[in-house]
């Protein structure tokens, strides 16, 4: 911990000693009158600055004195005095206590160690002080202050061309707010944090991140022009990735500091961040997660603020020098001459930003898992060390993340499939699930329910090869794109490949034979296993297989037929997803920059997607430029039981495939080379996924007709156990998941009660009197008693129940 006070002081007072120089620098330029009467706003910003990092010297070297035991090894803290100007020092990097790389310190000459017979609470604090030095970081790496110089000596040139453009560029600007207001600035000087302080000081305070002519913009950057400007709190969802993303760097200095290794990508991601670090040699523990966030912690305190810089390419590479991740993004990625960096503290990193005002926005942090993965993904490049992090604005959002997390803990589909016994993987087939009856029941259920559909709806039913030669895949366009996500062998010298998906090979269906207007729109249906090649380190439950079925289904169809296509697509997935509770978000993804195809064909399936949704009625958003190349898109996202939301369903229009397998029909007017839409359609996705999404979304209580225990038969006594096997055997006989217990070591109650824990839905309890009636006593696993019924009549209500898709049939029956 000293070691890292050391290191900070130091880089403390140089920023002191380059802020003096650039005051006096300024002064000699005599900027806009004199300083007392007519001060320039960039001097007395960096005043301020200097201020603020003279008080920072006296706290950190406060924190370095209690660290090393008080000023003449006292034990006590320096007492409060004002903050001494900065008076440089040769050979100031040797400190009164040196410190070595692994935090020990060691004494300077002249300086004697005294121990105090201090209180419990002294002793208490001496045993934290070595508890922290047992967790201490590693030095901090050298290529740091090389960095920092580069760095300071292109902020000066930064900072001089900015000052020179407030100076003698400044004009007065037009702000707009969302409600209309016009608010006078100046640019290259008015900032939208002076904008939303000139509205209300908590507004300011409050603000994460503003948006500039639709462009997130930090809030200390100055408007260049007239502009319309948006203040976005932490409640909205690009505020939320920009909170996320200033944490992440956060979390990049503490892991460049603590491990010295080089960092990669640090992006936001749904619900927090992550950064990868390459460590040769080394890997990352849970245990290290207590010191990451106590230092995350100073970091905060700190109030860090964040700067952008847009820096030349060639001499980020020379910035970068030491880390060759850097350096691939430079060379692989930028393709322009310029980009950015942003700083807080001694962290310097590539980014496009933008980032919250300064560290001190995060109020709390948490370090709650790690992992490895590759570079970019590739499992043939180098093994990264990802550590994943969650901040909030507020504590109470932290407790309720936490609450959350202990909730989706034990919803985890993983524990229920084991406790309920639905479903294992095995090392012999990694990313291949193992459904045992009960899981197997749960899986065929979902097939039949969509099987169901399709009647209704009229979809055709087809099955296709699990495997084909590569030139179909090349004829498609997948080999090119995602063969190494593929299963691929050698057969009599030629490549095969089992199926990723359905598409091409309906393609071929398709074209087997001519094709008549008459017969569109043509509706395939399959439910063909899937075999994709994950990494074995993204393999994760039911939510990440290798092998897998969907209800996959492709329409082939005219331009004209799309909308209607379109909904009862939506049609259908409404249907679905209300028998399983689901509510859902609609987006609309048009086209991308790379689109293939003809603009007039993309801005008609366009007009007749957000049609079609516009008569659905359901609220939906646009994606601009978020479709695939192939046309444009609807992505559907579920929302569960806690709020988390999934995306399974999908309507994708193709316009490709067809002219790939040159796919043709005769038209009413008797042209034979008309090209048809195709339509990909999922409702459900992934069979397997869709499990595992039920399974947490239900907690493993699941609703009746889908329920993998749906009937416990309990015998009163040994006497009635013959009776109770055979209504267990009719019941399981009328379609469904029943079972009886014979164990006579567990008293009624006692069989009741592991009935109602195994989630059973209904428990048939029989005795003396039931046998004699040929009837059942029925209660649920809520412990409702609907009393005595004959057993015809319970097995033909359990079937109306199951047919009826019912949510409630405890309450119904």
């Amino acid at each position: 911990m000293a070691a890292q006070i050391s290191d900070r002081l130091t880089v403390q007072e140089q920023e002191i000693r380059r802020l003096s120089d650039e005051i006096g620098r300024l002064l000699e330029l005599g900027l806009q009158g004199t300083v007392e009467h007519s001060p320039n706003p960039v001097l007395e910003q960096l005043r301020a600055e200097n201020e603020k990092l003279k008080y920072r010297i006296v706290h950190l070297q406060r924190s370095l004195e209690e660290e090393r035991g008080g000023p003449e090894g006292t034990g006590k803290p320096a007492p409060n005095q004002p903050p001494p100007p900065p008076s440089p020092q040769p050979g100031r990097e040797k400190h009164q206590a040196e410190t070595n790389c692994n935090g020990k310190e060691e004494k300077s000459n002249g300086e004697k160690r005294t121990s105090s017979k201090g209180t419990g609470k002294n002793e208490n604090k001496a045993a934290k002080e070595a508890n922290e030095l047992k967790q201490e970081a590693l030095c901090a790496p050298l290529f740091i202050k090389d960095r920092l110089k580069l760095y300071e000596t292109l902020k000066r040139e930064h900072d001089a061309l900015l000052s020179d453009r407030a100076t003698n560029q400044s004009k007065t600007i037009k702000i707009r707010l969302p409600d209309g207001k016009l608010i006078n600035g100046e640019s290259w000087r008015t900032t939208p944090y002076q904008v939303a302080a000139g509205i209300s000081q908590g507004l300011a305070d409050n603000i994460v991140i503003a948006k500039v002519n639709n462009e997130l913009w930090d809030l200390d950057r100055p408007l260049e022009s007239d502009s319309t400007l948006e203040l976005l709190k932490f409640d909205n969802e690009e505020a939320q990735a920009v909170y996320w993303h200033s944490s992440a760097h956060i979390l990049g200095e503490t892991m460049e500091n603590y491990y010295g290794g080089c960092l990669c990508y640090g992006p936001p991601i749904e619900n927090g961040f992550y950064y990868d670090m390459f460590l040769e040699g080394r890997g990352v523990s849970s245990n290290d997660f207590p010191t990451l966030e106590n230092m995350c912690k100073s970091v905060i305190k700190e109030k860090q603020p964040f700067e952008r810089l847009e820096v030349s390419k060639d001499l980020l590479l020379e910035m970068f020098k030491y880390n060759q991740f850097k350096c691939r993004i430079l060379n692989e990625k930028v393709d322009t001459p310029t980009t950015t960096v942003y700083r807080c503290g001694p962290l310097i990193d590539l980014c496009r930003g933008p980032h919250v005002r300064h560290t001190g926005k995060v109020k709390t942090l948490k370090v709650y898992k790690n992992s490895s993965t590759y570079w970019e993904g590739k499992s043939d490049m180098e093994t990264l060390q990802r550590i994943y992090g969650i901040s909030f604005p507020d504590s109470k959002l932290m407790k309720e993340w936490e609450q959350f997390q202990e909730e989706a803990k034990k919803r985890d589909h993983r524990k229920i499939g084991k406790e309920q016994e639905l479903f294992f993987f095995h090392d012999l087939s990694p990313g291949s699930c193992f459904f045992l009856p009960r899981g197997a029941h749960i899986y065929n259920t979902l097939i039949d329910f969509i099987k169901e559909e399709y009647q209704i709806r009229n979809f055709t039913e087809v099955a296709s090869p699990n495997i084909y030669n590569s030139k179909l895949w090349e004829t498609s366009g997948h080999w090119q794109h995602y063969s190494e996500n593929m299963f691929s062998f050698e057969v009599e010298k030629e490549t095969f490949a089992l199926k990723p998906m359905n598409c091409p090979g309906h393609c071929l269906m398709f074209s087997h034979r001519p094709r008549s207007w008459r017969e569109l729109p043509l509706r395939f249906a399959d439910f063909g296993v899937l075999h994709r090649n994950e990494l074995s380190g993204t393999l994760s439950g039911l939510t990440r297989v290798r092998r897998f079925q969907q209800d996959d289904a492709h329409i082939f169809c005219t331009m004209e037929q799309i909308k209607e296509e379109m909904n009862g697509c939506l049609q259908f997935l409404q249907s679905v997803y209300k028998v399983f509770g689901f509510t859902f978000q609609l987006h609309l993804s048009t086209r991308p920059e790379n689109y293939l195809g003809e603009t007039e064909i993309w801005d008609q399936a366009e007009k007749q997607l957000e049609s079609s949704l516009n008569d659905f009625g359901e609220p939906w958003k646009l994606n601009p430029g978020d479709g695939a190349f192939y046309g444009p898109k609807i992505d559907i996202n579920i929302k569960d039981a806690i709020g988390r939301y999934h995306q399974c369903a999908t309507i994708q229009l193709d316009f490709q495939l067809p002219i790939r397998f040159d796919l043709t029909y005769v038209s009413k007017d008797g042209d034979d080379k008309k090209r048809p839409v195709i339509i990909h359609r999922a409702i459900l996705g992934s069979v397997e996924r869709m499990i595992a999404i039920l399974c947490e979304n239900y907690g493993g209580k699941w609703p009746f007709w889908i329920s993998p225990c749906q009937v416990m038969v309990v015998p009163v006594g040994p006497s009635c156990d013959e009776y109770a096997q055979q209504v267990c055997k009719d019941i399981f006989e009328a379609g469904f998941m029943a079972d009886v217990d014979l164990d006579h070591s567990c008293t009624l109650n006692k069989k009741i009660r592991n009935a109602q824990l195994a989630q059973y839905n209904f428990i048939l309890v029989v005795g003396e009197k039931e046998k004699n009636n040929n009837a059942v006593n029925v209660r649920t696993r809520d412990n409702k008693v609907h009393g005595e019924i004959s057993l015809t009549s319970a097995i033909k209500k359990l079937k109306q129940l199951k047919m009826s898709h019912s949510k409630n049939a405890e309450e119904e029956f």
